[in-house]
């Protein structure tokens, strides 16, 4: 075997910003985080982008700048679980489902 899987060098965390604002602002509801995953890694390692999109994801809730939804409502950014969307912070734009 001569390439890992993880030789691909992950994207910073300012790319990771940059993807997540720049799949917001082509739509008014919510984007899946694979999106900006996708846009960062298309050649289908994605996957592995997850984890940082959504650490990325979570400052960025905590400092009032995006929302992070379940179920169509906002959540606590410090302590949800499962299957989330990012959007425009809760405060900015109610979002209807």
């Amino acid at each position: 075997m001569t390439a890992s899987v993880h030789s691909t060098p992950l994207p910073s965390e300012t790319d990771v910003e940059a993807a997540i604002r720049a799949a917001l602002s082509d739509t008014a509801r919510t984007i899946d985080p694979a999106k900006p995953a996708r846009a960062l890694m298309p050649e289908g390692k994605w996957q592995a982008v997850l984890p940082l999109v959504r650490r990325v994801a979570i400052r960025l809730a905590q400092e009032g700048t995006l929302g992070i939804y379940r179920k169509g409502k906002p959540v606590d950014p410090a302590d949800f679980r499962g299957v989330y969307r990012l959007g425009p912070p809760p405060s900015a734009s109610p979002l209807s489902e």
